[in-house]
């Protein structure tokens, strides 16, 4: 077991993401957003503003014109889906280069592209916010890597424990560091001062409770067993997590929306991995 006052420190010092990623999550439950401003703070920021503008243009958002200029690529996309584009890949780009032997970094961010993918497809077809579900998707393992890259050698025994009994890996942690992946990336998101719903989403989706069934952390609860039956991304260590009865009839979605979300996530996974992970 690992003290939690330890696991605490660790998340308090990983690296913070880029000052204008910080901006556009605190902008997440305003209205009062300047998006001009916004557009020029991106815009200073080189490697983000390729990033943006490679992503408008690719052909995963089919857009009828080449987007020149970050402020086009927001008003052509809508600035919802260029902020949670932003957030992303700054997400991506701060821990792409994580020192981790225990676990397959470019896997783990294949496996959270896909659940950032079919949550998106999912909160379509429920009628909930699209943007709030990819970010929870693509965060909702972030824990993971904290652990696995502040305790190697106790992840090592996590892994371990995993291929020995076929679990999951929240249970291996509980049962080894006596923290899981859950609860670690729900304090790493609180920290970054995400929205409480992505934060719940992260810290419970394994196991959704209560409101939360229909909603955000529903939605991420099922795209993560989704995305692992599919085998997108994940690891040799991964059992396939239950998915819950009661999430899946409170999200209210048929046999027909599984089969949609199943193929749009599919259809979309290798271009999406491409781009986000593209230096």
């Amino acid at each position: 077991m690992v003290d939690i006052a330890q696991v605490v420190k660790r998340v308090r010092d990983l690296p913070t993401l880029p000052s204008i990623a910080l901006d556009l999550i605190s902008s997440f439950e305003r209205e009062d957003v300047d998006v001009t401003t916004l557009a020029e703070k991106i815009s200073r920021d080189q490697a983000l503003a390729a990033k943006t503008l490679r992503l408008a243009n690719s052909s995963f958002y089919g857009l009828a014109a080449k987007v020149r200029t970050v402020k086009q690529a927001i008003v052509v996309l809508g600035f919802d889906s260029a902020r949670v584009l932003a957030v992303a890949s700054s997400v991506i780009e701060t821990f792409g280069d994580s020192k981790c032997q225990q676990i397959d970094v470019a896997g783990f961010w294949r496996h959270s592209i896909a659940a950032a993918l079919c949550a998106k497809s999912l909160a379509r077809h429920a009628g909930l916010d699209q943007d709030c579900a990819f970010i929870a998707g693509l965060l909702h393992d972030i824990g993971r890597l904290v652990l696995a890259s502040s305790f190697p050698d106790e992840y090592a025994q996590v892994l371990a424990y995993c291929e020995r009994n076929d679990t999951t890996t929240s249970e291996a942690e509980l049962c080894i560091l006596g923290v899981d992946h859950q609860r670690v990336g729900e304090m790493l998101a609180e920290i970054w001062k995400f929205p409480p719903l992505i934060q719940r989403a992260i810290g419970q989706h394994h196991a959704p409770a209560g409101a939360d069934l229909c909603n955000v952390p529903g939605l991420v609860h099922a795209a993560n067993a989704l995305v692992q039956a599919l085998d997108l991304g994940g690891g040799a260590h991964i059992a396939v997590p239950r998915l819950n009865d009661a999430t899946w009839e409170s999200l209210r979605l048929t046999p027909d929306h599984l089969q949609a979300v199943c193929r749009e996530t599919e259809g979309q996974f290798e271009e999406a991995s491409r781009l986000f992970m593209q230096g």
